[in-house]
């Protein structure tokens, strides 16, 4: 898909999202942290969404980035073929979002392949909307350094980091080249 069919998708599927659920922009704007004026671009494909600001729509909306992403009309099988998995690139850092698990089958676990370029950093802030969410992340390839609750995590190839999804946290990748890792997000309760 290319980058300007995909700012429309994102777009519409925030404004059909929002719309759904009964909310205003002001009032996806309160959940969210992130202000109205850009809600509105975003949903006019004015604006390019970064992780972190999706990832506060999606909480806010009670999605996982996975879900978000996810076909709705698709038939729902329970097999992703790696390439009909959505990819996402986030325009802030550059980091590549595969979405793993196959869309569709209900379940509360999404599975989701990073890979994140060297040096580059994202900040993911505290939101009360992802409180019952948790994470494993998972590194493959390369070395990252997780921030959560305060403490510093320096994760080499094979190490796994468990962590609450609404407590905020940073992912930086010190290294020159890329990481890999894999996020294993459990929704919790819906």
């Amino acid at each position: 898909m290319a980058d300007d069919d995909l700012e429309l998708a994102i777009g519409a599927r925030i404004k059909e999202l929002r719309i759904a659920r009964g909310l205003t922009l002001d009032e996806l704007a309160n959940a969210s942290a992130v202000s109205r004026a850009m809600i509105s671009r975003i949903e006019r494909a004015e604006a390019s969404p970064t992780a972190s600001l999706l990832s506060r729509l999606c909480a806010a909306l009670g999605l996982s980035l996975s879900a978000f992403f996810a076909e709705e009309d698709e038939e729902v099988s329970p097999l992703a073929r790696r390439e009909q998995q959505a990819i996402w690139r986030d325009p802030g850092t550059g980091y590549v979002r595969r979405a793993v698990s196959p869309p569709g089958t209900g379940s509360k676990v999404d599975v989701v392949e990073v890979t994140f370029p060297g040096g580059a950093r994202v900040i993911f802030p505290p939101n009360t909307a992802s409180a019952d969410m948790t994470q494993h992340v998972w590194l493959f390839e390369g070395e990252m350094e997780v921030t959560h609750r305060d403490v510093i995590h320096h994760l080499l190839p094979g190490d796994c980091l468990f962590m609450g999804v609404g407590d905020g946290h940073a992912f930086h990748n010190p290294g020159e080249g890329p990481a890999r890792y894999s996020v294993i997000l459990d929704r919790g309760r819906s």
